[in-house]
C-alpha cells in the first residue's frame, strides 16, 4: 500500500499542472474520495433495497474511472473539468450524503493537465478495494501517515496534533456514545478518529451504539484542504454520512448567538495558535476583543460547553502568562469552569511544526476552580528532545495517567512532576497560569552583576591579547 501511494505521487510529479505537495495531496484526496464513496455506495446498494447514490450515474467512479482502458487524454480532462467538477460543486444537498459530496467539491480543483497521467493515477487507485476491511485498514494507516507528513504542504502545523497527544486527551476525557462531542477547529479529524476508536474499543457493543455515537459527533473546519482530508478520513473510519463535518469558521458567529440547544458535552481540540483572525471577527466577542485565534477559541469553548460538560484543549505557553485580554479570559475560565489539570509539555512535542511550549488544559464547566493541579511531562531518559524520528508516544504519558486518579481524580499526590496551586495564589499572580515546577531547583549561576563584571574583564583581556598578537604579526611582517 505504501509503495502504491508513492507510485501515485511519483506519477503526479510528472504533471506540469500539479505544483507542490499541497496541490498533490489535494488532487490525491478528491480522487480517493470518489473511489471510497463509490465502493461504499456499491455495498449500501446491496444492504439497503431503497438506497440511491447521491452522485449521478454517469459521474460515479465505476462509470468513468473503473475501466483501465476507459477514457483518457484530452477526453478525460474535458470530462473532469467540464462535467464532473461543475456538477458535483452544484450538487443539490437533498440528503446528508449528497451534502458531504457537495461540501468536499465546493473548494476542490483538478490541477492535473495531462489526461494520460491522470488515467495512470486512476488505474493505480483502482487497485484498492475499500470494501475489503484489511485493505481499508492498511490504507487508513497510510492515510494517517500522509496527514502526519503535512509539513510538506505549507503551514500544516496549525492543524496537526501528534497521535499520542490526541489519544491521551481522549483517554482522560473518556467520551461515551450519546455524549455530544465537538471539535470546533477539527483540522484533518485526529481527535474525532481517536474518540471513535476509544468508544468502539470500550463502549460500542451493538449497531445502535455505533449509530448513537456517530449521531453525537460535531466538527467544523475553516480551510478547504483539511476539511476535505477530514471528511475522507471519516469515510475511511466507517462513517457513512459525515455531513456533521462542516466547512465553516466557528468564530464567524457572534458568541452570544450560540444557544443552549447547541451546547455540547465534550470538546476536544487543538485550536490554531499564533495566527490572527480577519478584521471584524473580534466584534463577535465584545467581552474579549482580540484577533488572537487561540484566545477567541477558548472563549467559544467555554460558551459551547453544557453545565457539567468537559473539555481538553491544547494551548501555548503564551496563553498561560499573557496579560490584558488574556488575563480577563483566564479569570472567566476559572470562574465558569473547574480547571482541574494542566499538563505541561516540552517544546519539542510539536516539532518540526513548532518549537514552543504547549499545555493540555482539562476543565469542566459549572463550578469555579478552587485549585489547579500541574503535571510536568519530560522527554524520556536518554533522549534530548522529541523529533520526527523519535516522536512522543502514548506510553510516554502512562505515568501521568497512573497519577491522574481515575474519573474522580482521587488520591492525587504531589511529587517531582506534580504540584497544585490554589485559586488564591493564582489571583495574587493576576491569573498568570505559567507556574513552574516548585520541586525543581534552578541552577545557581551566581550574582548577575558579578557575572557581568567578569564578562567585561574577560572581553578586555581578549582585546588586549588581540592587540598584542597584532603587534607581533606586524613586526614579523616588517622584517
Amino acid at each position: 500500500m505504501r509503495n502504491l501511494i508513492k507510485s501515485i505521487q511519483d506519477t503526479m510529479r510528472k504533471d506540469v499542472g500539479v505544483d507542490g505537495d499541497a496541490q498533490r495531496l489535494s488532487q490525491l484526496v478528491w480522487m480517493f474520495f470518489l473511489k471510497i464513496i463509490d465502493d461504499q455506495d456499491e455495498a449500501l446498494e446491496v444492504m439497503k433495497d431503497d438506497y440511491v447514490s447521491p452522485i449521478p450515474a454517469n459521474l460515479q467512479w465505476r462509470a468513468w474511472a473503473a475501466d483501465p482502458e476507459g477514457i483518457t487524454g484530452d477526453a478525460l480532462l474535458d470530462f473532469v473539468n467540464s462535467e464532473l467538477f461543475p456538477t458535483l460543486k452544484e450538487l443539490p444537498a437533498t440528503t446528508p450524503r449528497a451534502r458531504v459530496v457537495q461540501s468536499v467539491f465546493e473548494d476542490a480543483y483538478n490541477y492535473m493537465k495531462s489526461g494520460h497521467l491522470m488515467r495512470q493515477v486512476i488505474n493505480k487507485i483502482n487497485e484498492v478495494d475499500f470494501n475489503s476491511l484489511t485493505e481499508r485498514q492498511h490504507f487508513g494507516d497510510i492515510y494517517e501517515q500522509l496527514l502526519n507528513d503535512l509539513q510538506n504542504a505549507g503551514n500544516a502545523g496549525e492543524y496537526y496534533t501528534p497521535r499520542a497527544v490526541t489519544s491521551f486527551m481522549v483517554q482522560q476525557v473518556d467520551p461515551k456514545p450519546g455524549e455530544i462531542l465537538m471539535d470546533p477547529a477539527c483540522g484533518t479529524g485526529g481527535f474525532l478518529t481517536c474518540a471513535m476508536r476509544h468508544m468502539r474499543e470500550r463502549y460500542v457493543k451493538r449497531p445502535e451504539d455505533e449509530t448513537l455515537m456517530q449521531a453525537s459527533l460535531r466538527a467544523v473546519e475553516k480551510k478547504p484542504l483539511p476539511h476535505m482530508l477530514c471528511t475522507t478520513n471519516m469515510l475511511l473510519h466507517n462513517v457513512e454520512e459525515p455531513s456533521w463535518v462542516k466547512h465553516d469558521n466557528t468564530l464567524a458567529r457572534p458568541l452570544i448567538s450560540w444557544t443552549k440547544d447547541e451546547r455540547v458535552d465534550i470538546i476536544l481540540t487543538n485550536p490554531p495558535f499564533g495566527g490572527k483572525e480577519e478584521d471584524g471577527i473580534e466584534n463577535n466577542f465584545p467581552a474579549f476583543k482580540t484577533r488572537e485565534t487561540a484566545d477567541l477559541f477558548l472563549a467559544l469553548i467555554i460558551r459551547l460547553l453544557k453545565k457539567g460538560g468537559r473539555a481538553a484543549v491544547v494551548l501555548p505557553d503564551g496563553s498561560l502568562f499573557g496579560e490584558g485580554i488574556k488575563t480577563r479570559l483566564k479569570e472567566h475560565l476559572l470562574t465558569e469552569c473547574n480547571l482541574h489539570t494542566i499538563v505541561r509539555l516540552p517544546n519539542s512535542v510539536f516539532k518540526p511544526y513548532a518549537s514552543i511550549g504547549t499545555n493540555l488544559l482539562f476543565f469542566e464547566k459549572g463550578s469555579p476552580t478552587k485549585e489547579v493541579w500541574y503535571w510536568e511531562h519530560r522527554v524520556p531518559e536518554g533522549q534530548k528532545a522529541y523529533s520526527m524520528t523519535k516522536p512522543i508516544r502514548l506510553e510516554h504519558l502512562d505515568d501521568c495517567a497512573a497519577w491522574w486518579g481515575g474519573a474522580e481524580r482521587e488520591g492525587r499526590q504531589e511529587n517531582d512532576r506534580a504540584w497544585k496551586v490554589s485559586i488564591d495564589e493564582i489571583r495574587e499572580r493576576n491569573f498568570n497560569l505559567d507556574i513552574k515546577n516548585p520541586h525543581i531547583v534552578e541552577d545557581d549561576h551566581g550574582d548577575p552583576e558579578e557575572l557581568l563584571n567578569d564578562l567585561t574583564k574577560a572581553e578586555a583581556s581578549v582585546e588586549s591579547l588581540r592587540t598584542e598578537l597584532k603587534a607581533i604579526l606586524t613586526e614579523a611582517l616588517a622584517r
